[in-house]
């Protein structure tokens, strides 16, 4: 199977819904976790203090052309409590991120990450043909490393002084990836968590 690249597109699963990302959230992900410190500690973009603000960073997010953005909406309450993307997609090499990912603090612990990332997941290894979907993250983000690895993902290393924090200063970042070939059991493990509970 040849790898496409990826179109925004409706991915829905029982707790969450991934939808192509537009203005039209703006208001439910600002009440989600705009102006809220720690949600954007990790984040290299000033903190969203006003609806605003919170437009500025998704017209941003819009305006890359690497990335296909996606709005995560809570199925239950039906609004918007977080985003996150695909990122540098390349069909030559079977190859693209997640990242740019970010949820309202209500919403950490729950169901929300892990059903979103088993969609992102299941899109990109069986619709779309990849061959590895990797994660950049913060090296001081140990909350993020540890939810890569909960999803099955493998460290494979740090690049050094390789992005700059909204803050101005230099971060590392932690690489991890999947292979389509460890897709199956982590599908089966993600799939099993969520049943549990």
């Amino acid at each position: 199977m040849t790898a496409k690249l990826p179109a925004p597109v409706l991915l829905t699963g029982r707790h969450v819904r991934l939808e192509p990302l537009t203005r039209a959230h703006v208001p439910d992900l600002f009440a989600a976790g705009g102006g809220d410190e720690e949600v954007w500690r990790w984040i290299p973009v000033p903190v969203p203090r006003t609806e605003a603000e919170m437009a500025a960073v998704v017209d941003a997010r819009l305006a890359d052309r690497t990335s296909t953005p996606f709005a995560v909406v809570e199925r239950a309450g039906g609004r918007a409590v977080g985003v996150s993307c695909y990122f540098d997609a390349s069909a030559a090499e079977e190859q693209l991120e997640i990242g740019g990912t970010w949820y309202g603090r209500a919403v950490w612990r729950t169901a929300v990450n892990t059903e979103a990332k088993l969609l992102l997941l299941g899109h990109a290894f069986e619709d779309l043909g990849m061959g590895r979907v990797y994660w950049k993250t913060d090296h001081l983000n140990e909350r993020s490393q540890n939810a890569i690895r909960r999803l099955g993902a493998s460290y494979e290393g740090t690049f050094r002084r390789a992005k700059r924090r909204a803050d101005g200063s230099w971060r590392d970042s932690v690489y991890f990836s999947m292979l389509a070939d460890e897709w199956p059991a982590a599908r089966a493990r993600l799939t099993e968590r969520l049943a549990a509970g």
